[in-house]
């Protein structure tokens, strides 16, 4: 099936400093040129659509929904929505999922894997550091689990490989899917 003119979305996860939003910028680069894209970065979400909630499960299940939410409106209308999240519980992801296929919309899962030792290694932020000295309580990966996807369609080692081989290869997930056209990418 062609759906090149459809909305999907691309949902990034890993932990903080995986390279989410380092390729979620590559992607938009790369597909803005073909179709309407819009990036929901996680950290952005965080300022303008989800202040106020905290980092409780409940909470942080609540943000995923609210992305997921809107996320489905846009690619209801074409766009190709790039989330670039956290959404560290797998029931979350699952839900999003449930809820795109629901609507007729292509949902793809990227997992940005990173051991985290090159995570602590590249924290520009200092996030690990007050995490594992116990000054920053509910971090993913540390204090806080983070869930792996058990499926995804594409797992993004960005600790081992170059940024454009991950690059390509989600964008050749998408090609499979009819979401883009061949050599379009």
């Amino acid at each position: 099936m062609n759906r090149q003119g459809s909305g999907f979305i691309l949902w990034l996860t890993g932990m903080s400093g995986a390279g989410k939003s380092t390729l979620s910028r590559a992607l938009r680069s790369r597909l803005e040129p073909l179709r309407p894209v819009e990036v929901m970065d996680g950290d952005e979400v965080r300022t303008w659509l989800t202040r106020g909630l905290g980092f409780s499960r409940e909470d942080r299940e609540e943000n995923v929904r609210r992305i997921g939410h809107v996320a489905r409106l846009l690619a209801r209308h074409g766009v190709g929505v790039i989330v670039a999240a956290i959404s560290p519980y797998q029931s979350s992801r699952a839900e999003v999922r449930q809820l795109a296929a629901d609507a007729g919309l292509a949902f793809v899962e990227v997992y940005i894997e990173a051991p985290l030792e090159a995570l602590i290694a590249r924290d520009v932020k200092g996030l690990y550091k007050k995490a594992l000295a116990g000054e920053l309580p509910h971090f993913t990966g540390v204090s806080d689990p983070y869930e792996a996807p058990e499926a995804p369609e594409v797992t993004v080692r960005s600790s081992s490989e170059p940024l454009e081989a991950g690059l390509e290869r989600v964008l050749a997930a998408l090609q499979t899917r009819g979401l883009l056209a061949p050599r379009a990418a």
